[in-house]
């Protein structure tokens, strides 16, 4: 048994990382923001500590004679100011390491991004080999920021400097970089903010019937991790966590609306609702909104672009193979989210 120590472990795929080690037997210590939302993490056999990453002082003393850390914590948005965003993942990924170093701890595990590698379309199936490419080239992106790239940019910027502080102080890190992550608990990829806008009335949707988008089902997702922390693979590695393939995005929503029972809108023609969604971000950007809008430009081209990611490298050298078919895997989504109250 070992004693593990993971930041960011209340969220949507931390909650699942803390219940697949803790399903081995492992005592977990969990690092989480003093006023944030412990939901995911009731009931479960886990010390909670609080602290913030991005602030080295409020964590320091939660590393002394911990085996294995999980840095999992981050900003994951598409709207904030970059300050923030540098903060929290890049700043916040140092700060961790730092801590380990001091610690003589040198098995460590962060979570990336896919987004690290491009989320514009392409036809091309990407992998560990392929350039990072984080900024995506928006409509006047240089005078007017769009800012889903705050998040992809400073968790690219977070991996570089990761590798490097790693490779300079000979520590043992592995940086998981999954595709898009549905499962239950997910309120913030996507999946179920699409759900309950079509359960609230919206018949007409951004959308095409061409272009491939990769997923991979949470509980997947978390055994990755376990398998990374039995490997002890020594250096700097990356792999990336998906499903086999990747799947067509229109089929996907399909399946998702049907096992809720809901009629799948009409798609849009990008075309028409990209000026739209471009006055509502400069407006929301104007009036300094908190609250992202609900359409934006990374938002409406994240349904028409071709994004696939190959997982032979995790298969290859982790062991690692997707359990669960994606019309099982929705099922148990949906079934969660009618279960808690969140569909009807």
């Amino acid at each position: 048994m070992s004693k593990i120590l993971i930041t960011g472990g209340n969220g949507f795929i931390g909650s699942h990382i803390v219940e697949a080690f803790l399903e081995k037997g492992h005592e977990i210590i969990c690092i989480v923001r003093q006023h944030s939302n412990q939901k995911n993490l009731e009931g479960l056999n886990v010390k909670i500590v609080h602290g913030d990453v991005s602030d080295k002082g409020s964590i320091f003393t939660y590393f002394e004679d911990i085996d294995f850390v999980i840095h999992n914590a981050s900003l994951v948005k598409d709207w904030g100011d970059w300050n923030t965003f540098y903060n929290v993942n890049v700043q916040g990924t140092l700060n961790v390491l730092e801590l380990c170093k001091e610690n003589d701890i040198i098995e460590i595990l962060m979570t990336g991004t896919v987004s690290s590698y491009g989320e514009e379309h392409c036809v091309r199936v990407k992998n560990e080999k392929s350039p990072f490419n984080s900024h995506y080239d928006y409509f006047m992106d240089k005078i007017f920021p769009c800012k889903m790239n705050f998040y992809r940019d400073s968790k690219r910027i977070a991996v570089e400097k990761a590798s490097e502080y790693a490779d300079d102080h000979d520590l043992n890190l592995t940086i998981i970089e999954p595709v898009w992550v549905y499962g239950e608990r997910e309120f913030s990829s996507g999946f179920y903010e699409y759900l309950k806008s079509v359960e609230d009335g919206m018949r007409y949707m951004p959308g095409s019937k061409k272009n491939k988008f990769h997923v991979v089902y949470v509980k997947d997702l978390a055994k990755a991790y376990y398998l990374v922390f039995e490997k002890k693979l020594e250096g700097i590695n990356r792999f990336i966590i998906g499903n086999k393939n990747s799947d067509n995005m229109h089929s996907l929503y399909e399946k998702f609306c049907e096992e809720v029972g809901l009629n799948m809108p009409r798609n849009i023609p990008k075309i028409l609702i990209y000026p739209i969604a471009f006055i509502i971000e400069l407006f929301a950007t104007i009036s300094k909104s908190k609250n992202a809008p609900l359409l934006t430009r990374g938002r409406v081209n994240m349904f028409y672009d071709n994004i696939e990611y190959s997982i032979d490298k995790a298969q290859k050298i982790l062991g690692f193979q997707p359990e669960v078919l994606l019309d099982e895997g929705i099922r148990k989504t949906v079934k969660w989210y009618k279960d808690n109250g969140y569909l009807k």
